[in-house]
């Protein structure tokens, strides 16, 4: 029978020379590290390789494929799912080995805790702390499932919650943010379009926006953090309104300019047509 108190740890990197070293540093109490590489330019293979580490190279399916891809390679039935600009803090480790080797039979997974380092401090406050993720599960009754930017762990059986915590950097800087920003509010308002979703108009572009700015600056806390909550209030903000307006563009014109004759522009149809009657605003969670 096999011993279910090993453990595989399973990471998917692209050029993280500069993340991977802490993360692999707060995981070398595993059994066995597997590292998913999707041909990376820079030193991430060597650092993983010299590290005692497995490493498959793999071109990118996707986060969902390429973290399945990972666990697929895991040798042991549990597995911890990383991301590289991920690491385990102080007591987790003790803390996963305890819950290996005391679980009942019927516990499929664990959560941890993910605690973001942004701007030169902890988050504690305007929704980003705790953040309850499952990624420490038993590989034969879970998977990864979700689409391009929303991906999660789902398993058959019991969840328990570890009071363990997950470091997370996500963002070396504003421009660092930012230029992520820019990228997912791209695909998710493409996803939107290709979903049909309905018009966007003027109260979708003021009031989502808005909305997160209060729930995550008022509700959840976020003025507890002073500045940096306003920056991370601002930018969720920005987020919502940038998803929404790409999709705005998605829906009213594309890329290039209309063609003009001689006599000047050709005839469009009136934007009261019945093609451009206004609809009502998308409904979908921002």
């Amino acid at each position: 029978m096999a011993d279910t108190t090993l453990l595989s740890v399973c990471i998917i990197t692209y050029n993280e020379e500069e993340n991977l070293p802490r993360c692999l540093a707060s995981v070398a109490f595993a059994d066995e590290i597997v590292v998913v590489d999707s041909l990376s330019t820079d030193r991430t293979v060597d650092i993983a390789r010299q590290a005692g580490c497995r490493v498959i190279s793999q071109a990118f399916l996707g986060y969902v494929g390429q973290k399945n891809c990972a666990v697929r390679h895991a040798a042991y039935q549990w597995v911890l799912c990383l991301d590289a600009d991920e690491w385990l803090r102080s007591g987790a480790a003790a803390t996963i080995r305890a819950a290996l080797a005391t679980r009942t039979p019927d516990v499929a997974g664990y959560t941890l805790k993910r605690h973001t380092y942004y701007l030169g401090d902890w988050v504690n406050h305007g929704g980003w702390w705790p953040e309850h993720k499952l990624r420490l599960f038993d590989r034969q009754r879970g998977q990864w499932c979700g689409n391009s930017l929303h991906e999660g762990v789902r398993v058959a059986g019991r969840v328990v919650s570890l009071d363990a915590e997950i470091g997370h950097r996500s963002y070396r800087d504003m421009a660092h943010h930012l230029s992520k920003l820019n990228t997912y509010t791209t695909l998710m308002a493409g996803g939107l379009h290709e979903r049909g979703m309905a018009q966007v108009g003027l109260g979708t572009l003021v009031l989502r926006p808005l909305a997160r700015f209060c729930r995550m600056f008022v509700l959840r806390g976020g003025w507890k953090e002073g500045v940096r909550g306003m920056i991370i209030a601002s930018i969720g903000a920005f987020y919502v309104f940038a998803k929404y307006a790409k999709l705005w563009e998605l829906q009213h014109g594309g890329p290039q300019a209309p063609e003009e004759g001689p006599n000047g522009p050709a005839p469009t149809q009136s934007r009261q047509g019945p093609r451009a009657r206004p609809t009502a605003d998308p409904v979908a969670e921002e």
